[in-house]
């Protein structure tokens, strides 16, 4: 019996815990609004995310990230190569240094 009762001791402590810390009145506000919208979300596990303020980027604007970085990374490697022959172009119609310094 004496087990029973401290692990209910350690509920309650945990309980109060939670309600001093607004734990559960946030839960309670996003449960209930989630039982009044009228359109139910596909998933509710989003929708308390968001409404807790814990979710992530959303998935849309995840996907146009990567886009966009699949594309400047194709930029980048298009103007590196361009650099490199620019370079090697320059190299061919500059003379070096030893050169220019001979007359």
């Amino acid at each position: 019996m004496a087990h029973y009762r401290a692990s209910e001791s350690k509920r309650e402590q945990y309980r109060r815990y939670l309600e001093k810390a607004g734990v559960l009145d946030s839960l309670t506000n996003v449960l209930v609004a989630l039982y009044e919208e009228t359109d139910k979300p596909n998933n509710a596990l989003d929708f308390i995310k968001h409404h807790l303020g814990v979710s992530g980027p959303e998935t849309t604007d995840t996907e146009a990230l990567h886009q966009e970085l699949t594309e400047l990374q194709l930029k980048c490697q298009q103007l590196t190569e361009e650099n490199k022959d620019l370079r090697s172009r320059l190299q061919h119609y500059e003379p070096t240094p030893s050169e220019g310094t001979a007359e």
